[in-house]
């Protein structure tokens, strides 16, 4: 398993893991050990790879667990294709959401989860399901909100986005610097949460667009979460639906929307970061 790894403030910036590991609430009673959602708008020739690698890849875990497709409206057949899964050993559900936008889909997925632990990943599998095992193990350890990160120590991309969209990324990151704090990659689409937390969490999301991992961070944080990152290998794949010039305007909004609501929330209250074994402080992948 790949070290977990805490994300370290800047200067003259708090912590964002608060408080210890393990004081959020548990789910009395749970459907399975972890259930992993995938948001899924017009996905007919991804998606069955993707739900085969992660089911073959969940079978072989000490835990129980479930793939939830949440269609975001799809006009193709990706609800028959889900179906034509349902012998893959691993249950499968699909839950529709008429609310278009991934953030949306994700969210339908969180609130109404059973399970003990909830986690997201893309449709596209840009991550492979092997890093699973390194989430679950931080989430046995306590933290309620952990995430994949391509920007920590120990974190690989083979295959790179093309050279605008990493520099769109560049200038989003310094301009959300405010609402992610000390965590390095907001937007790779592997997270996982502790299931209470989780609801904490997205029962009050609002931005359904490119922005919305930044709007989850920064409320987790704002509710005083203990969240980590953790290196993952990922590598770009075709077919984002994402266009720089065309969606900029649309992120500008969804960024402008996101400060007028994040800034009224309560002050949140400082803490130190936890004290685990294994934690040390964040640097920049090679």
């Amino acid at each position: 398993m790949n070290s977990p790894q805490t994300a370290a403030p800047a200067p003259g910036e708090d912590s964002a893991h608060v408080p210890l590991p393990g004081t959020g609430p548990t789910p009395v009673a749970t459907a399975c050990d972890l259930e992993l959602v995938i948001p899924a708008y017009n996905e007919e020739q991804r998606l069955a790879p993707t739900v085969l690698a992660l089911a073959d890849h969940l079978r072989g875990m000490p835990l129980t667990a479930a793939l939830r497709v949440v269609d975001n409206g799809s006009s193709d057949r990706t609800a028959e294709c889900v179906d034509r899964l349902a012998a893959s050993g691993i249950p499968i559900t699909v839950t529709g959401c008429s609310r278009r936008g991934k953030g949306a889909a994700v969210s339908r997925g969180m609130v109404s989860t059973s399970a003990r632990w909830v986690g997201f990943c893309d449709a596209d599998l840009a991550t492979p399901a092997t890093a699973i095992d390194d989430a679950v193990a931080l989430l046995r350890d306590g933290w309620q909100v952990v995430i994949g990160s391509r920007r920590c120590t120990g974190a690989r991309i083979p295959v790179r986005q093309p050279a605008l969209r990493r520099l769109g990324g560049a200038g989003f990151r310094l301009a959300t610097r405010r609402f992610s704090g000390p965590v390095k990659d907001t937007q790779c689409g592997f997270k996982f949460f502790e299931a209470g937390a989780a609801r904490r969490v997205f029962a009050d999301v609002t931005t359904t667009g490119f922005a919305f991992d930044l709007e989850v961070i920064a409320r987790a944080r704002a509710l005083g979460l203990s969240l980590t990152e953790f290196p993952v290998v990922w590598s770009d794949q075709e077919g984002s639906s994402f266009r720089p010039f065309t969606d900029g305007r649309r992120v500008a909004g969804e960024l402008w929307r996101l400060h007028r609501t994040m800034h009224r929330l309560p002050p949140r209250v400082v803490h130190h970061a936890p004290s685990a074994p294994s934690a040390r402080a964040i640097g920049e992948a090679g």
